[in-house]
């Protein structure tokens, strides 16, 4: 699975940790690889192995001046290829200095993201199309939070709408960024929802029905893309949302929250509201990724809301009441001790889609599902349909991304 995440441009830092030429490096960790990120003097981005070919001190510590990065030890210097341009402690040896290269891979800026490729140079895809970062600055706001547990049993939750009706109930009719919708009468009225899961080239569409009025439902599609992207239905003209579940190693990931309007900029309160840790954002300890509520205070959980109803788990946020529970689960849960119910049906669909393709690309090197751009063209969808529609087929136009179109939203 590891092999096959290198199949794919992945996100790597926001634009604001690297935000000025020659600024200080960045401390990167990826799919298990300890790296480090720069800007060097000409705004070019650099995504190299972290530790210096010579006694492999962590290059973190490297003075970033004059197109490279320096190792402060004895002076190597390395630029955004992982070249290294300047070895001063053995009197600039031409031809010793043109054998030293360290890993590095390619750091594209695309819609506030700094985007990465860790797989082979020849297979390289053609670079990130989501609708979140093609849309104008204005119309699209993300946030990265450091999550404690293996990236799947997070990505599990994204594609999980039964668990709103409970775990995210008072969330409804409180969030600033998910009140006032229409939808959210039926997703408190029907907690027993009913799960339609179809294949799309890249991974699935998740459907998911409750009643509505006059014997017809209320539908919540959300698209899953191979690996990790997924995308909350939306609510109202509320702003749209998703996620990608970013492995650091197999206990940790980033846990990456977007939000954008295809149609409109986004305005100063539901900016704020995302800076403040609503939707599915979260608040952070300052400095750091970490959210502010985790595993060392237990999430913050006041167990007198949850008693009097004001949250259903007792836990505050979105984010956190989802990241809680999937980090309860432990590091790795082990899933031979899961009993898997007819909800599940989409979390069932993705496991069997992954191990598929990555099973492909270890015996015979096919190219996995969702690395092109018309795989990232998705929408979420929420609308009404009558009993005999096939809710594929009635929101096909729904689950495309047509730029400058609203979403489809109750």
């Amino acid at each position: 699975m590891g092999e096959m995440f290198r199949s794919y441009w992945i996100p790597a830092l926001l634009a604001e940790e690297l935000p000025e030429n020659d600024g200080p490096p960045v401390r990167v960790k990826l799919l298990s690889e300890p790296l480090v990120a720069f800007r060097d003097s000409e705004g070019r981005l650099g995504l190299i192995d972290e530790f210096c070919a010579h006694r492999r001190v962590s290059l973190w510590f490297g003075r970033n001046e004059d197109c490279g990065l320096r190792c402060p030890y004895h002076g190597w210097k390395y630029d955004v290829t992982g070249q290294c341009v300047d070895l001063p402690s053995e009197g600039d040896d031409t031809g010793l200095r043109q054998t030293i290269r360290l890993k590095n891979y390619p750091l594209v800026e695309r819609g506030g993201i700094l985007w990465t490729y860790m797989g082979p140079p020849e297979k390289q895809p053609p670079l990130p199309e989501w609708e979140f970062i093609t849309v104008p600055p204005e119309q699209t706001f993300s946030s990265k939070r450091l999550q404690e547990c293996n990236w799947l049993q997070a990505m599990e939750g994204g594609i999980d709408s039964s668990h709103v009706s409970f775990l995210h109930r008072s969330n409804l009719e409180s969030d600033p960024l998910f009140k006032g919708a229409g939808g959210n009468k039926y997703n408190l009225a029907d907690s027993a929802p009913t799960f339609e899961v179809v294949d799309h080239d890249a991974g699935l569409f998740i459907g998911v029905r409750r009643k509505a009025e006059e014997g017809n439902f209320y539908w919540r599609i959300t698209p899953w893309v191979m690996p990790c992207f997924t995308m909350v239905p939306p609510r109202g003209d509320h702003p749209m949302h998703g996620h990608f579940w970013i492995p650091i190693d197999d206990e940790n990931c980033w846990a990456w929250s977007f939000d954008y309007h295809p149609a409109r900029a986004l305005t100063e309160t539901e900016v704020q509201a995302m800076k403040d840790g609503f939707g599915v954002h979260t608040p952070l300890i300052p400095g750091t990724y970490r959210p502010t509520a985790n595993k060392d205070n237990d999430y913050l959980i006041d167990r007198a809301a949850q008693k009097a109803g004001k949250t259903f788990s007792g836990v505050t946020g979105i984010a956190m009441q989802d990241a809680s529970l999937q980090e309860s689960m432990g590091a790795i849960v082990d899933r031979t001790k899961e009993k898997l119910v007819s909800t599940d049906n989409g979390i069932i669909m993705a496991r069997q889609r992954l191990i598929r393709a990555a099973r492909a690309l270890a015996d015979k090197g096919t190219t996995p599902p969702g690395t092109l751009p018309e795989h990232q063209r998705v929408r979420s969808a929420a609308l009404i349909l009558s009993p005999d529609d096939k809710f594929d087929v009635a929101a096909a136009e729904a689950l495309t991304a047509r730029p400058g179109v609203p979403q489809t939203s109750v």
